[in-house]
């Protein structure tokens, strides 16, 4: 059965110009990608993004702006339906408690699901190292705006 899939995440970019990347491995899939995740049912974009930043980040934030909807057809890689992303910027309420990695997929522990943050310089942040293809569109998006 196809159906959408809709997902929602957030932009967070420090007074150092770096975005926050979540690297993932999920039942030893790996992935790098921006803080967020999928909408439940019943649930609105901005009730789902600060749902998700709660869940992976353990942290309270505002919304600034939206930043970029899917506007092409992209596949999930997970299961048979269609993606459509929704991307915002957003701040954070109080400095983030997260023990931030240098190295990609530098987990603390083992199992099925593992998540751990990088900051990313936006000058620097390399496209391919973004794994799907909406998060890469984005981070073209975020380096033609904000990389200094």
């Amino acid at each position: 059965m196809s159906y959408f899939n809709v997902r929602v995440y957030g932009l967070l970019i420090n007074p150092q110009n770096e975005v926050l990347v979540s690297d993932e491995e999920e039942y030893g899939v790996r992935f790098s990608k921006f803080p967020g995740g999928g909408l439940e049912l019943g649930e609105g974009l901005l009730d789902g993004l600060k749902r998700e930043f709660m869940e992976e980040c353990q942290a309270e934030i505002d919304i600034i702006r939206h930043f970029y909807t899917t506007d092409f057809y992209e596949k999930s890689s997970f299961n048979d339906s269609q993606l459509i992303s929704i991307y915002y910027l957003v701040q954070e309420k109080a400095p983030l408690q997260l023990a931030f990695k240098t190295k990609v997929f530098d987990f603390d522990s083992e199992g099925e699901i593992l998540q751990a943050f990088r900051w990313v310089n936006i000058a620097d942040l390399v496209i391919d190292d973004i794994t799907f293809k909406t998060d890469q569109v984005v981070a073209r998006m975020l380096k033609d705006q904000f990389a200094k």
